[in-house]
């Protein structure tokens, strides 16, 4: 199957393209403000972090596309770095929180990205999972189109998410709002 990198292709206008979603349940989930360090794992062009100016957060996105980290690394505050969520360049227990906005089901294997997930977060701290919940009708046609983009898609239910963190000694919970879900993760 051929591989076209859609993201690259996309970042000069993904922002104007994509709205910035509301962000409000997000940060209440991650129970922000923290002084501390946050990573954006598939974080793209920083459009959800960009918030978190005002905070005495460090920011860190990592992402695969260097044309979404190229717009990243214009906004303030925001250290891009070029990675698989699959095999971070961090050490263990680097952040104070993770998210992952509308990026799990783009990634080559959830299973290793929440190890990894898992592995960068400190005791204490909070992974936020935002998805589409593909359990709605209208999100099943957005991953059908996915997958006729060839975007390599593999979208998984809020419960699916939840699992993949169930084997950690971890304290989750799914939270929904219309047609997104988002799977709270704490590290004790």
């Amino acid at each position: 199957m051929p591989f076209i990198n859609h993201f690259d292709l996309l970042a000069p206008l993904y922002d104007r393209l994509f709205k910035s979603p509301r962000f409000e349940k997000l940060f209440t989930f991650l129970d922000l403000p923290i002084n501390g360090t946050l990573l954006d794992a598939g974080g793209g062009t920083g459009r959800v972090v960009q918030k978190l100016n005002d905070q005495d957060t460090r920011v860190v996105i990592a992402d695969l596309s260097l044309g979404m980290l190229r717009v990243a690394a214009r906004k303030e505050c925001i250290f891009p770095v070029c990675a698989h969520t699959e095999a971070l360049p961090f050490k263990k227990g680097t952040f104070d929180r993770i998210i992952m906005v509308d990026a799990l089901h783009h990634v080559c294997d959830q299973g290793e990205t929440a190890d990894e997930l898992w592995r960068m977060l400190r005791p204490g701290g909070r992974i936020v999972v935002e998805e589409p919940d593909v359990q709605i009708f209208s999100v099943k046609l957005v991953a059908l189109f996915e997958k006729m983009a060839l975007m390599r898609s593999h979208f998984l239910s809020p419960g699916q998410i939840e699992n993949l963190f169930t084997r950690f000694d971890a304290k989750t919970r799914i939270e929904y709002d219309g047609i997104n879900a988002w799977v709270i993760v704490e590290k004790e």
